[in-house]
């Protein structure tokens, strides 16, 4: 196999589909991984006929990563030249009454499962140095802690926290680290309850809000130039854009929206 090739996890649904279709109409040999078989068959019928290696993946399990980058590796002609680090899920509530296995699931996929495919990534990407890319699924959340949902915040700043350290750590491997951040994003992960107190779901709670969807085309956009570019934050839409400037300057407000988002979401009036 000849060409780019680029490793997708969560390539099932949402960001993932969207980037695996923009980077394989662009010429890119494309592996998806996901959790939900399904979904990536139905990802795989929307790319070129032949473009794409599938591979079943639970994020959390250290050794099934090492397991489906080789076999993506054979299938993509002895290297891979991007991962994309994407697999997540998003739920909220406040913390006193989350459960331990909501706390441990966040914790798994969003920064365990982050942390273990940046490790097994590191050896395929060195291979295919200078000019290999790891790219994180962050969060606008990463930017200021979400009122709300501390535990998914703390999982999106942990992952900021590991790009920066990596993008100096492997600099002189010829590997750059960069982290995607998106707002709110009209994906799958959208679908559920907002907390356990409302039947809103967060989609319609981030409509009650009066924040705005950033279409995922425009993200899987931003990956394209997040590889090719050199920057290490990459922000997506406008609420990340807004966000990022007042939790510099304008704390006290960030504060007061998440407060607000935070009542939305718990149902209140």
């Amino acid at each position: 196999m000849q060409g780019k090739s680029i490793f997708i996890t969560g390539g099932g649904s949402g960001i993932g589909r969207a980037v695996a279709q923009l980077f394989a109409a662009r010429g890119w040999f494309i592996g998806l991984a996901d959790i939900n078989e399904a979904g990536m068959a139905e990802t795989e019928a929307l790319l070129p006929q032949g473009s794409c290696y599938k591979h079943k993946l639970d994020v959390r399990d250290r050794e099934a990563w090492d397991e489906a980058l080789a076999a993506f590796s054979v299938a993509a002609g002895g290297h891979i030249d991007v991962v994309f680090n994407n697999a997540g899920i998003a739920f909220g509530g406040p913390l006193n009454e989350l459960g331990k296995d909501e706390i441990d699931l966040l914790t798994d996929i969003n920064f365990r499962g982050v942390i273990y495919g940046a490790q097994a990534a590191y050896q395929h990407l060195k291979k295919s140095a200078p000019g290999s890319v790891l790219v994180n699924t962050a969060s606008a959340a990463a930017l200021y802690g979400t009122a709300g949902m501390s535990v998914y915040s703390a999982t999106k700043f942990g992952v900021r926290a590991m790009t920066e350290a990596l993008d100096v750590e492997w600099q002189d491997d010829g590997i750059r680290v960069t982290s995607l951040m998106p707002s709110f994003i009209d994906t799958p992960l959208l679908a559920g309850p907002a907390s356990r107190k409302t039947n809103l779901s967060k989609r319609e709670s981030v409509v009650k809000a009066g924040l705005e969807f950033t279409p995922v085309e425009m993200v899987a956009e931003t990956v394209w130039k997040a590889v090719h570019g050199k920057k290490l934050h990459n922000l997506v839409g406008k609420t990340a854009k807004i966000l990022a400037f007042a939790a510099k300057w304008n704390p006290s407000k960030v504060r007061k929206r998440g407060k607000n988002l935070m009542r939305v979401r718990q149902g209140a009036e």
